[in-house]
């Protein structure tokens, strides 16, 4: 039987190649995105190749009502969810004093309240049934402090703590939820939001190698899987948490100097 998987912020980068993944493997998708011309794009592209059923639902994460909205026309449709991705998210750069306050409300709805509700919404149905599988989209930075970039690295943080805190409460069923740590990717968010400049997008992951580490750790039930990161990064993370929070702080404001701006994943 083909299991259907729901992706946020499935129009591009590492979200488009989660479906185009799933699909290849004859899932079919109910692809999530703000972006009504993109998705189409997709759904025509996809249907090309594969034989699979597609329904879209163009919706804006940062609406208080997202989730829920989502969740009753899923069920109103009669879709039955199997895996649950989380891709959708933004980000930015600025002191956290001088950057616009709408802009970072924003960031916390699709990066935090969204993908929390999404799970809320959902999770109950996988347990129900004793079957299913979350994969929430993180990044590396969650594990480091970031100055100038102080709500996108605190949303990532949420989103990391949650998906662990989690995990354990679900020890006891065959659901299982799984965070993606990946590393700075090849998925325009950097030209968007200005890291393009800082060092750490100086070697960028391919988005579909990220999506495949990231969709192989949630079949496989895993916690969490770090991806796109070049050697020295991994041995920085795996720092003492004390050390790396002192150090990290230094070296982070060295490399995020840069004017405030938005993207969305």
């Amino acid at each position: 039987m083909e299991k259907t998987a729901l992706i946020t912020g499935a129009a591009n980068g590492i979200g488009k190649e989660f479906a185009d993944l799933h699909a290849s493997k004859g899932g079919n998708l109910v692809l999530i995105d703000i972006n009504s011309n993109g998705l189409e794009r997709l759904r025509h592209a996809l249907k090309a190749v594969y034989k699979v059923e597609i329904y879209t639902i163009v919706k804006d994460l940062s609406q208080i009502s997202a989730g829920q909205e989502i969740y009753n026309e899923v069920k109103e449709k009669g879709f039955k969810i199997d895996y649950l991705i989380n891709n959708a998210g933004f980000g930015g750069i600025g002191k956290f004093h001088e950057r616009p306050w709408e802009n970072d409300l924003a960031m916390i709805q699709v990066n935090v309240i969204a993908l929390a509700s999404l799970i809320r919404h959902f999770l109950p149905d996988f347990v129900a049934r004793n079957s299913g599988r979350i994969l929430n989209v993180s990044s590396a930075v969650s594990l480091v402090p970031g100055p100038n970039q102080a709500v996108y690295f605190a949303s990532k943080a949420f989103v990391t703590s949650l998906t662990r805190s989690i995990y354990g409460e679900l020890s006891d069923t065959n659901v299982t939820i799984t965070a993606l740590l990946p590393g700075a990717t090849d998925t325009g968010f950097g030209s968007h939001s200005g890291m393009d400049r800082t060092d750490a997008y100086k070697k960028l992951a391919y988005a579909s190698s990220v999506a495949q580490d990231g969709y192989e750790a949630m079949i496989e039930g895993k916690l969490e899987v770090i991806s796109g990161l070049p050697c020295s990064q991994k041995v920085e993370l795996s720092l003492p948490h004390f050390c790396r929070r002192k150090c990290l702080l230094t070296e982070s404001k060295k490399n995020k100097k840069s004017k405030s701006s938005l993207h969305s994943h």
